[in-house]
């Protein structure tokens, strides 16, 4: 009997051990995933000199260029590993049959990426989906050296998909920080990174392409202006080096474009300048500061150039201005062209936005105008963004139960007061909702819109409340139908007027 109590009390005891340590894991995998860095500022800057000047380019054989920038770079890109918890995973997720451990074990996965050293005090540039969803103490560096060390996070940028970590050490090698303004179509670069956990593996290729946007970035204030190369780059590789032959940074390699999940010729990096002031940012402040202009922008192409008496197809279209935004108070208007910022051109829309995330609010900059016919400059000072919450959540008359369950409504929703209006052809989605004061008439929101569209390609995207139609407010659904049906049967115009979720309203023509 007292060995049978024993026992009883061995096991007992093994069921308090076990209930402590699931407890004090829980709590250590909590929701403050981990600490920000103690961040004494460190001058991160360009350097005035590369790597190798081109008198001691000249004299490198051609044969050996690449290897004497190996040779110089890759001590400057460390191996990044993270664990991360996959706690918020998506409903499907948790309905499946996990074990009882599943149930009470929230699951962990280990993955890769790379990094470079900015600092000789250990700070280090990746990118934020390499560090997203950490636990606590959950990122270890390891650099070329082979030492690791624990990393803390100082700070996230989404909208750049760059972040700084920094570790306890002193005098790194640090990377030659170079210019990717003087970045050109053609030049040979080299990508240094850890793909599949291949360590301090390094590529060279060419580049392809300046200021590509491929929509990547899951961030409703993502800037996207990659440099895009064939150095192959794939999965580990994010958050490593694209270098030049002078061995300079030129920029941190983010994403491939690929059918395949690994390289097919196609990688993208954020240029240095960007990632530069990104860094110093989150170094200094522990995020970006950020200056907004306040307008909606497209790129000018062939039709909107036409429609405004543009007599060349350059510059970025402003469709339009915020409310009590810097761009009001510099007295801009819509279909006014930007031309340049502070004497660089602008001839794509995300150009823009990159030019003008290097400055931070209260900053001024010197735009170049074109209005009518008439070119000119106009100062204008950056705001502080504000972030507000979306259009709907800003109409009194939505209910708040609606909102949430937008995604589960069907396509015909009478009785709940919501209907979808679905255009193919344009390529994208109305949702409708009944005012309470009066049920025949709606306010109207662009609930979807299809990549590569028409509507797509007119720069309409999703989440914007729509305003009028061909000058007309749009309240009654069977009049709205009609209208964009005959249009696009015709072939005639539709000239929407929409409010984005930043409050600004813009004008887009479709056909």
């Amino acid at each position: 009997m007292r060995k049978k109590e024993r026992y009883l009390s061995l096991l007992l005891i093994l069921l308090i051990g076990i209930l402590i340590g699931m407890i004090l894991m829980l709590f250590r995998q909590g929701s403050f995933t981990f600490d920000l860095a103690e961040v004494k500022v460190t001058e991160v800057s360009r350097s005035p000199v590369p790597l190798f000047s081109p008198e001691e380019l000249e004299k490198i054989d051609d044969r050996f260029l690449f290897r004497s920038v190996a040779r110089s770079v890759t001590p400057t890109v460390v191996y990044i590993e993270t664990v991360i918890s996959n706690r918020n995973r998506a409903a499907s997720d948790e309905e499946s049959e996990d074990s009882l451990w599943d149930r009470f074990l929230p699951p962990r996965a280990r993955t890769v990426g790379s990094g470079v050293v900015l600092t000789r005090d250990g700070y280090i540039l990746t990118n934020n989906h390499v560090i997203q969803d950490a636990v606590r103490d959950g990122i270890t560096v390891t650099l070329d050296d082979k030492r690791i060390f624990d990393a803390r996070v100082v700070g996230g940028d989404p909208s750049t998909d760059l972040a700084v970590l920094k570790i306890d050490a002193e005098d790194l090698p640090a990377a030659v920080i170079g210019n990717s303004d003087l970045v050109e179509v053609g030049e040979w670069v080299m990508a240094v990174g850890n793909p599949f956990r291949l360590r301090s593996t390094v590529t060279a290729g060419i580049v392809g392409a300046l200021s590509r946007e491929v929509q990547i970035i899951n961030d409703q204030y993502r800037i996207e202006s990659f440099i895009q190369t064939d150095a192959a780059i794939n999965r580990g590789n994010s958050g490593g080096a694209l270098v030049n032959t002078s061995g300079e940074l030129i920029g941190i390699n983010t994403a491939i474009a690929t059918q395949s999940g690994t390289y097919q010729g196609y990688g993208f990096a954020v240029p240095s300048n960007l990632a530069l002031k990104v860094a110093k940012d989150i170094i200094e402040f522990g995020e970006v500061k950020r200056g907004l202009m306040g307008v909606s922008i497209q790129t000018v192409d062939a039709g909107a150039a036409r429609r405004i008496g543009l007599d060349r197809i350059a510059g970025v279209l402003v469709s339009g201005i915020g409310t009590d935004s810097a761009a009001e108070e510099a007295e801009m208007r819509p279909d006014d062209v930007i031309l340049a910022v502070n004497g660089t051109p602008v001839n794509e829309a995300n150009l823009l936005q990159e030019r003008v995330a290097m400055f931070r609010p209260g900053d001024s900059v010197i735009l170049t105008l074109w209005r009518r016919g008439k070119e000119f400059d106009q100062a204008l000072i950056l705001r502080e963004r504000v972030i507000l919450p979306p259009v709907a959540a800003r109409v009194e008359e939505f209910r708040e139960e609606e909102l949430h369950q937008w995604d589960e409504i069907p396509e015909r929703g009478e009785n709940s007061g919501i209907e979808e209006l679905f255009f193919e052809e344009p390529g994208f989605l109305l949702r409708a909702l009944s005012k309470p004061e009066n049920p025949q008439q709606y306010n109207i929101y662009i609930q979807r819109v299809q990549r590569g569209s028409e509507a797509w390609n007119r720069g309409l995207r999703p989440g914007s409340e729509l305003l009028e139609l061909n000058g007309e407010s749009v309240y009654n659904l069977s009049t709205l139908r009609s209208e964009i049906t005959k249009a696009i049967k015709n072939g005639t115009p539709l000239r929407f007027k929409v409010q984005n979720e930043e409050g600004a309203v813009g004008y887009f023509r479709l056909y």
